[in-house]
């Protein structure tokens, strides 16, 4: 038995929001070890830093191409040990969605999506660059969003929030 929904009162159709995957890839990958040979001698703890950003871009018709740009940079004794690089890409196409849900997906679900790929690239690329393999976290970009969110309408509010003390 198919099951039915029941249309709006009004006589119109609730507009469908879908979402589809079209692809992924890797748009851009980088890998340096600036002070090899003498890195793998060095003895000290690692300092890792991750820098993480991505950018939406449209495309042809509700097609958009979301970048995901991941960044790590491993320090020894205050020298680079290692940068990798990596700009994983997708292309996602749209139909429906209004201008403010279609920005949260944007920014939340579609870095998500790419971050799994992102980070077994540079995964692979730490290996086989010689160094201790580098397993990065998830990343909670619904939370980022909300922080960038919050930092916004401080700043275009006027909104002062109070420092807290530790």
């Amino acid at each position: 038995m198919a099951e039915e929904t029941p249309a709006p009162s009004n006589g119109q159709a609730a507009p469908q929001m879908q979402m589809a995957l079209q692809k992924i890839y890797a748009r851009d990958v980088s890998f340096e070890v600036p002070n090899a040979p003498k890195v793998f001698q060095e003895e000290g703890q690692p300092q890792v830093q991750l820098n993480l950003s991505h950018k939406a871009t449209p495309i042809e018709g509700d097609n958009y191409e979301v970048v995901l740009t991941l960044t790590v940079t491993c320090t020894l004794n205050e020298r680079t040990a290692y940068l990798a690089e990596v700009h994983q890409a997708g292309v996602f196409s749209f139909t429906g969605f209004d201008p403010q849900n279609l920005s949260v997906v944007l920014a939340t679900y579609c870095p998500n999506v790419l971050f799994p790929f992102a980070r077994q690239v540079i995964s692979d690329l730490v290996l086989n660059g010689g160094f201790p393999p580098l397993l990065l976290q998830p990343i909670n970009f619904d939370a980022l969003y909300a922080e960038q969110q919050r930092q916004q309408a401080g700043q275009d509010g006027g909104n002062i929030r109070p420092a807290l003390n530790a």
